[in-house]
């Protein structure tokens, strides 16, 4: 299956920016389930200087600068992206496996180069701190006894249930404990929020985005800039690998999910990141994002 994807970015400022450094994440990365064929990055005004790069966690990454004075930026990118279908996994394959205490065990022990290396995901970060009543909130889904990826997918419809989607409530910025106080936020929180429980338990979790192809209603055309960048979370099973959860939908990410870039939190992987230099007080932003399946 093949998509299209086009993400515009546009900054409207109040007065003349002098000058701007900037890195996007807004490059779709390989991965066992996709490829980028094709990425094509437009900014306006024209760069100084831009350079295709990949950070630490193996993300592309565009860094670019503007040192004229502007009053407007776009970052216009559009990839189009190859993905294979994933395995489609019920309650029962879930079910098998290794065991919460064994996960613990083999990941507080292990010395291969994969545990070790997910063990950074252990770890607090910038906007995940563990904490007990992190812990508390996952606890009794995590019994010693009960397979690793079965009680992380009870996780993900836990947070469905009992959290309410409300993109007015929170900002990139918004603390996990606000977002527990009031079981309010959107896919970045809630991918926060699992990824906290998870750590505070002892399991490796990592923050995953990208976006996700949605479909209008039945006879409905679907709108142009539509669509959205979405987050979901992947866990680390120590004898399995990463299996990812999208507690935002109540459901394991499919062929429909398009991984743009990994890390310890959102604030790793930013769609766009940098520092101006005056623009006034004020700007104004505006996001389009387009997902679209392009025929076989």
């Amino acid at each position: 299956m093949k998509y299209q994807i086009r993400h515009v970015t546009r900054y409207d400022y109040a007065s003349p920016v002098s000058q701007c450094y900037n890195r996007a994440h807004l490059l779709p990365r390989d991965t066992d389930t996709q490829t980028c064929l094709h990425t094509r990055v437009r900014i306006a005004p024209l760069p100084a200087t831009a350079q295709q790069r990949v950070d630490y966690f193996g993300n592309s990454t565009y860094h670019f600068a503007l040192e004229d004075p502007h009053t407007s930026l776009t970052i216009d990118v559009e990839s189009e992206i190859e993905v294979l279908e994933r395995p489609k996994f019920n309650a029962f394959d879930l079910d098998l496996g290794v065991t919460c205490a064994e996960a613990r065990n083999l990941i507080r022990r292990g010395r291969t180069e994969e545990i070790l290396l997910a063990k950074e995901y252990l770890l607090d970060s910038p906007m995940v701190r563990c904490s007990e009543e992190l812990a508390e909130y996952a606890r009794a889904l995590f019994v010693d006894d009960r397979p690793l990826l079965s009680a992380a997918r009870e996780l993900t419809s836990k947070i469905f249930n009992e959290f309410t989607y409300d993109p007015e409530f929170t900002t990139v910025a918004t603390p996990i404990g606000e977002v527990m106080e009031h079981k309010r936020g959107v896919c970045q929180d809630f991918a926060h929020l699992a990824i906290g429980c998870l750590r505070s338990l002892g399991y490796p979790a990592r923050y995953v985005s990208g976006y996700l192809e949605t479909l209008p209603p039945p006879g409905q055309e679907k709108l142009v800039g539509s669509d959205a960048s979405h987050a979901w979370f992947a866990l680390f099973s120590p004898t399995e690998g990463w299996f990812e959860f999208d507690p935002t939908n109540d459901n394991m990410p499919t062929e429909q999910h398009i991984t743009t870039a990994w890390g310890r939190d959102y604030s790793d992987v930013t769609p766009l990141r940098g520092v101006i230099f005056d623009g006034g007080k004020t700007q104004k932003l505006h996001v389009a994002v387009d997902v679209t399946r392009i025929p076989e």
